[in-house]
């Protein structure tokens, strides 16, 4: 990153920079980045050292997943078992992670040659399901979402206790209640502040079993998408698709852009499809170029744990201590970059002994840390 691009902060010892992008508000940042990049791509996390990960490896963006929420911190499925309260405390805890990592970065590791990596912080986009009640839950939520320093949330139209949305049953709520929702999230992120705070509205219609209005499927989502953005409150429309069929995505994006042309969407490029067995799966680019401008995949963290914390377990109930010393054989290869395989650096050990002597902190500090062989220990 050029030198300009970075500033100083009482946060680190002199002689180290941040991005200047620390001081930008991760709202508008966001919505920077859907103006300048052909599609913004969005990991779905589901904690704290998941964002980091996604931020580490560079990119722009953070889906904080509510089913990887579910399955993560309450250990169940997406089924509204969680409160607003909940996700939007780990929500906050993800955003203040984030900065703490830029922190950490820019540091690096001198004693051990690591250099100073000078990252940006991803905007987090959060879930809010339906709201969590009506339009007043969706006020509470809102303010804590905002509060906690996210870039964005996306709000369904389901009845509640909602599902995931590849989860047969579905029902929605009637329109204008929706849009009641809508308009509050948009006012209190206003009032609150923050004008920048990207809204997404989000449909069940086009796989909903039940719904106030006559019509099904993809006739019902492009009706309820265009009600939506009728309010001027939404900046993206998310229709949740079934399957990973190429022509409705098509067809929906045309029909909502013959009204509004200038309209753009959130693509839900999903863990609940078999994107092996597709023949011609969709493209990101391709996406983008549809007016999909904000992509994400809800359990690609939760998909990974799942299988690297399996291949672990698999390998020490064979191996016994050789299955766990395989994996540090992987972590530290030549040539490899994970960042977790020490934990100490990872976090931020290094940056709290620097800090924490600037500061006069107890025990802190070069002298402090113990020499020890590098060989032996990470």
């Amino acid at each position: 990153m050029p030198v300009n691009d970075l500033i100083a902060t009482p946060l680190l010892p002199e002689g180290y920079f941040v991005p200047k992008s620390r001081t930008v508000h991760p709202s508008t940042r966001m919505r920077e980045l859907l103006k300048s990049e052909p599609y913004l791509f969005g990991p779905g996390v589901y904690d704290a050292t998941g964002a980091q990960l996604v931020m580490y490896y560079g990119f722009k963006a953070v889906y904080f997943s509510g089913y990887s929420f579910a399955m993560g911190h309450v250990g169940s499925t997406d089924m509204d078992l969680y409160s607003s309260t909940e996700i939007s405390d780990a929500a906050r805890r993800v955003c203040s992670g984030l900065r703490k990592f830029q922190l950490t970065m820019a540091v690096g590791e001198p004693d051990k040659n690591i250099a100073p990596k000078h990252l940006d912080i991803p905007p987090v986009i959060a879930d809010m399901d339906t709201g969590y009640g009506n339009i007043f839950n969706v006020a509470r939520t809102t303010e804590l979402y905002v509060q906690a320093g996210v870039a964005a949330a996306h709000i369904e139209d389901q009845v509640a206790p909602k599902r995931c949305g590849h989860i047969g049953g579905k029902a929605l709520v009637p329109a204008n209640e929706m849009v009641g929702k809508l308009r509050m999230a948009r006012a209190v992120a206003d009032d609150q502040g923050n004008k920048d705070f990207v809204l997404i509205a989000r449909t069940d219609g086009l796989s909903a079993v039940d719904a106030p209005e006559s019509s099904r499927g993809l006739t019902l989502a492009v009706e309820r998408g265009l009600r939506y953005l009728d309010t001027g409150a939404p900046d993206l429309l998310w229709c949740e698709f079934p399957t990973s069929d190429r022509e409705p995505v098509e067809k929906f994006s045309t029909e909502i852009r013959k009204r509004f042309p200038k309209a753009n969407f959130a693509f839900n490029w999903s863990s609940s499809f078999k994107w092996f067995n597709d023949t011609n799966p969709l493209k990101f680019s391709e996406l983008g170029e549809m007016g999909y401008k904000f992509i994400f995949i809800t359990l690609g963290a939760q998909h990974a744990m799942g299988h690297g914390l399996s291949v672990l377990l698999q390998a020490m109930k064979d191996k016994q201590e050789q299955g766990y010393i395989e994996l540090q054989r992987k972590e530290w290869a030549n040539g490899a970059d994970f960042p977790t395989k020490s934990h100490h650096f990872f976090s931020g050990v290094p940056y709290h002994h620097q800090v924490g002597k600037q500061y006069d902190a107890a025990r802190l500090g070069k002298e402090f840390m113990e020499e020890l062989p590098e060989t032996k220990v990470v």
